[in-house]
């Protein structure tokens, strides 16, 4: 179980980095135009301010910790059903993320919905998956 809250965290944990590069950068494209279209499916003018950025990214690392102190590598400090409440916490949002997702990005044929549809949500389901196998069997 420690080997799947591993992989599982160090996935949350790179997600998360991500979005902490584009808090100022559109990398690995090279415009924010591109950027906005590819990865949020929104005009520039629209794409999440870094702040709210920097949030998904601290969001993710908390995830990420949790998954990990769900099997004991880590400390958490609190009671002993915190990891496994904020570990199944965790996988119900991925869970939501994919979920819905799918069900949006059904409707329409851009590119963003193209790349949810293939990428981004069933990264999110899996995610979920391995946080909710984590959760009740850690």
């Amino acid at each position: 179980m420690a080997a799947l809250a591993v992989s599982t965290a160090t996935v949350l944990f790179l997600v998360g980095a991500l979005h902490v590069v584009w808090m100022r950068s559109p990398w690995p494209l090279r415009t924010r135009e591109e950027f906005a279209s590819r990865v949020v499916g929104a005009p520039v003018e629209k794409l999440p301010s870094a702040p709210m950025t920097g949030g998904v990214a601290l969001l993710l690392g908390m995830a990420a910790y949790l998954v990990v102190s769900r099997v004991g590598l880590l400390p958490l400090p609190g009671p002993g059903w915190l990891a496994i409440t904020g570990t199944a916490g965790v996988a119900a949002v991925l869970l939501l993320r994919g979920a819905g997702g799918l069900v949006v990005s059904s409707r329409h044929d851009t590119e963003f919905a193209r790349l949810d549809r293939r990428f981004y949500s069933p990264l999110c389901l899996i995610l979920a998956g391995c946080c909710a196998t984590v959760a009740v069997l850690g």
